[in-house]
């Protein structure tokens, strides 16, 4: 696509699809799943340049459950790091992907096709989601502070928002 952005990480190019929404704190792309209010989300080919390989994923959560935003909703193990995953909007869940429960090699595989993660059905669509540019924009600024965590070896995933960035 043309509104697609690129994201350099030594190597690696972390594509940004642009018809997508992206939820900077957690680092998780999204998008309609079929019916109103409902999303799908999955890892970001930043998140998953990141972790590196993904060997395990667990829900701690049903379908059917309310969940709040930055609420747990599960937990990931990687070649980089144990943490805990924080869900991106308040709602409810509508289901997980079961081939990734399954097998989690398939999120490393095709994150933004069949490697999604779940569905949420929400009010509406949440105020903190942005296009790929201002992602993209997100990534830049944050990216000192990545480079830090990383050599640090931090093993957190998810930055939560200081309260202070316009979404």
């Amino acid at each position: 696509m043309g509104d697609d952005k690129v994201f350099e990480i030594g190597k690696h190019r972390a594509v940004l699809p642009g018809g997508l929404l992206y939820a900077p704190a957690n680092h998780l792309w999204c998008a309609p799943a079929g019916h109103a209010g409902a999303w799908r989300f999955g890892f970001t080919s930043y998140a998953l340049a990141l972790m590196k390989d993904i060997y395990f994923l667990d829900w701690s959560l049903s379908a059917g459950m309310r969940v709040a935003q930055l609420g747990q909703i599960g937990h990931i193990e990687t070649s980089k790091a144990e943490s805990d995953l924080y869900s991106p909007m308040d709602g409810v869940v509508e289901r997980f992907n079961d081939r990734a429960l399954a097998d989690p090699a398939i999120v490393n595989a095709d994150g933004y096709g069949d490697g999604w993660l779940y569905e949420i059905a929400g009010d509406a669509e949440p105020a903190r989601f942005v296009g790929a540019a201002a992602y993209l924009e997100h990534l830049h600024a944050n990216w000192e502070n990545t480079q830090r965590m990383i050599k640090g070896g931090m093993n957190r995933i998810v930055d939560e928002p200081s309260g202070d960035e316009e979404a």
